[in-house]
C-alpha cells in the first residue's frame, strides 16, 4: 500500500531457543503516530532493535518505503531516514545544548566526526540549529551546558538531535520514562508538535500519553501481536485488558499502565 512507510512480515528473533519476537506483522502508515505497547518482556524494545538493525532478525522481512531492509546495517538504515532514540537519554552532557544539535546537523556537511571544525566553518548551521531548538522549546537554553538541564529538557534535546538527522521515520523508545507529570505533559505535547509532516513509531508505557496522541496501537504479548487498532479498540479488548492493563482497565483506561520494560 502506498501509504505504508514501514511494514514487517513474520518478523522473528530467537535467542538460543527463546523466541523474543514471534512473527510480528506491523503496518505503520505515513504521517501517523503509532505506538507499541505491552507488559514487561513483551518484546517491544527487541522489536525496535530489529527495525533499526541493532539486532539481526532470525527470520521475516522489514520493508521501508517498499524496500527490503532486512539485511541492511544500522548506518544504512539511519542514512535512509530511520532514526531512533533510546530509553536512556543519549546526549553529550559536557557540550552545550546548541553544540549537541550541531553534531546532528554536521551530517549534512559530511563532517559529522570532525569535532575540531572551527566555529566559522560551522556557522552556516546556526540558523537551522536555532530553528530546531525553537521547535522543541529549547531556544532559551542554547548556551546551557547539557549536564545542567532538567531530565525532561534533556529528552526534548534528544528529540531535537533526532530531528537534526532529518528523519522520515522517528522511533522513540520510552520517551516519557522516569518523568514527573509536568515533564510528561511537556514532552507529549512536543511529540505531537514535531509529528507534523513526519511519521513516529514509539514504545510507550504511559496510557495517558498513548491515548492522547497515537493514531494506531499495536499490543505485544510474549513477543507476538495480541491486538491492533485505535486506543478505543484495544482498550476495549478483553485479552488486552487481561494481559496488559489488568482486569480493572475498563474503568481506568486513561491511567498509566503497569510495566515499561523490554
Amino acid at each position: 500500500m502506498a501509504d505504508l512507510i514501514l511494514e514487517t512480515s513474520d518478523l522473528t528473533k530467537q535467542f538460543k531457543g527463546y523466541t523474543a519476537v514471534s512473527k510480528v506483522n506491523l503496518q505503520v502508515r505515513r504521517g501517523h503516530i503509532h505506538a507499541l505497547i505491552g507488559p514487561n518482556g513483551a518484546g517491544k524494545t527487541t522489536c525496535f532493535n530489529l527495525l533499526t538493525k541493532f539486532l539481526v532478525p532470525t527470520s521475516g522481512k522489514i520493508l521501508f518505503n517498499g524496500r527490503d531492509i532486512s539485511h541492511a546495517g544500522p548506518a544504512r538504515i539511519a542514512r535512509m531516514g530511520v532514526i531512533r532514540s533510546f530509553q536512556i537519554s543519549a546526549v553529550f552532557p559536557h557540550l552545550t545544548v546548541l553544540q549537541n544539535v550541531r553534531i546532528g546537523l554536521q551530517r549534512q556537511l559530511g563532517t559529522s566526526f570532525y569535532f575540531w571544525q572551527s566555529e566559522r566553518a560551522l556557522s552556516r548551521l546556526d540558523e537551522r540549529e536555532m530553528q530546531l531548538l525553537a521547535e522543541v522549546d529549547l531556544a532559551d537554553f542554547a548556551a546551557t551546558l547539557t549536564a545542567d538541564l532538567p531530565y525532561g529538557r534533556k529528552r526534548a534535546l534528544e528529540i531535537a538531535t533526532t530531528l537534526a538527522m532529518e528523519p522520515e521515520l522517528m522511533l522513540l523508545d520510552e520517551p516519557t520514562q522516569g518523568m514527573g507529570h509536568e515533564d510528561v505533559h511537556r514532552v507529549t505535547a512536543l511529540i505531537k508538535k514535531v509529528s507534523a509532516g513526519r511519521t513516529i513509531l514509539m514504545v510507550e508505557h504511559n496510557m495517558k500519553v498513548v491515548s492522547g496522541i497515537c493514531d494506531r496501537i499495536s499490543v505485544l504479548q510474549r513477543g507476538a501481536v495480541l491486538a491492533e487498532g485505535s486506543y478505543a479498540e484495544v482498550s476495549a479488548n478483553a485479552q488486552v485488558m487481561e494481559a496488559y492493563m489488568g482486569t480493572d482497565a475498563g474503568t481506568d483506561a486513561g491511567g498509566a499502565a503497569p510495566g515499561g520494560g523490554q
